[in-house]
């Protein structure tokens, strides 16, 4: 990864933060608590799930929805189903230990 590379993501990632901005204040509020949940649970599809959710979330509020509407009263039950069927950095993390070898010996 070189310079371009980090400096492009951080352009890409403050252009997505400049899109929650203009969220209305509840979607907003929502969102930054999915994706604390989300970044504590570490999927491995995550820089895709963020973009996604947040043009789920642009949808909703251009059709005049209410965010619960959206996405239910349990927020963390929502964002589990987003993320049921994905891996999580610590599923990797323990594959690659019962990969190593010897690791079946301990």
């Amino acid at each position: 990864m070189g310079i371009q590379d980090i400096i492009e993501g951080k352009n890409q990632w403050r252009a997505h933060l400049a899109r929650v901005k203009a969220l209305p204040p509840d979607y907003r509020i929502v969102y930054k608590e999915m994706q604390k949940y989300l970044f504590k649970v570490g999927p491995v599809s995550l820089p895709e799930l963020l973009p996604g959710l947040l043009d789920f979330f642009e949808e909703g509020a251009a059709a005049g929805r209410g965010v619960l509407d959206l996405v239910g009263t349990d927020v963390a039950a929502f964002c589990d189903d987003l993320v049921k069927d994905s891996p999580t950095y610590a599923d990797v993390y323990q594959a690659s230990l019962a990969a190593e070898p010897g690791a079946s010996e301990q």
